[in-house]
């Protein structure tokens, strides 16, 4: 009967297996945004050296 329950117990508990590629997926499109936010301040410091030169001329 004591295996019964433990087979019974490990079936009812939810696979560990399932919320590793989520999270996964997760730390992806964390780090997809960082990398977007880190082009988006590069390229406004490039845009505001262009609008100086534009102002010489």
């Amino acid at each position: 009967m004591d295996h019964l329950n433990q087979v019974l117990q490990a079936i009812s508990q939810p696979a560990k297996a399932k919320t590793t590629p989520n999270k996964k997926r997760k730390w992806r499109e964390i780090e997809q945004l960082k990398d977007q936010f880190q082009l988006e301040k590069e390229l406004r410091i490039y845009e505001d050296s262009l609008e100086y030169m534009l102002d010489d001329f």
